[in-house]
């Protein structure tokens, strides 16, 4: 259960949390490794072996968000490509009526992204989810990911909250640890967030299976 009477403040990730990560999940480990394919005239488990390690190198920092990095490291219109395959972005069930319930209880309610702002401008078109928000921060406006100890400083100097007093929400097991270093009191993570893939061992985090676990 979550103590929503001591709650001001939600903050939500939006990627495996909000909305399945399968989009992701096959945008870049399918769609992308075949666009690249087709753009060098390699075969399919070859142009998969040469993005990989290109993939880990960079993960966890912002480039790997990064839509514009992507686009110059592989010479090709990463957001385009992106489009190509939306019809996948889908939102998770129970998401709208949760958020309309926590805002009905007079929460403030961020979403709080490592995405992209083009992709987040994409998914926020396909979903229409944006206005079930008070604010959303995109942490290439802050310059850090939120996996950063000092992503959390720069978001409070420009959204003032109370950790004591906040919930976040994330998919994320690094993200939450940031989190939780700077001193949010109530985190969640998120034990499925790829619909096409088993369920993911959370650590030391409570979860939640769906929204309506935690329904106000």
């Amino acid at each position: 259960m979550i103590a929503w009477r001591d709650i001001k403040w939600l903050f939500l990730d939006m990627d495996g949390t909000l909305l399945d990560l399968n989009f992701d999940t096959h945008f870049w480990q399918e769609h992308v490794p075949k666009r690249y394919a087709q753009r060098h005239g390699l075969d399919l488990e070859t142009a998969r072996d040469e993005l990989m390690p290109r993939y880990r190198k960079v993960e966890g920092t912002m480039d790997w968000y990064c839509l514009d990095y992507w686009s110059q490291e592989l010479d090709m219109d990463v957001a385009l490509l992106k489009q190509e395959v939306d019809h996948l972005i889908e939102v998770f069930p129970g998401v709208t009526d949760f958020l309309d319930r926590v805002r009905a209880a007079g929460k403030h309610i961020s979403l709080v992204t490592n995405a992209h702002q083009k992709s987040l401008s994409l998914k926020m078109e396909r979903t229409r989810l944006e206005g079930h928000f008070d604010d959303i921060i995109c942490a290439h406006d802050l310059g850090l990911p939120k996996e950063h100890h000092d992503f959390w400083p720069r978001l409070h100097a420009i959204r003032p909250f109370e950790p004591a007093h906040t919930l976040f929400i994330d998919d994320s097991l690094p993200v939450l640890r940031s989190a939780r270093t700077y001193g949010i009191r109530y985190l969640l993570a998120v034990h499925q967030p790829d619909s096409g893939m088993p369920p993911k061992d959370v650590g030391e985090f409570d979860a939640i299976h769906h929204f309506d676990d935690i329904m106000p």
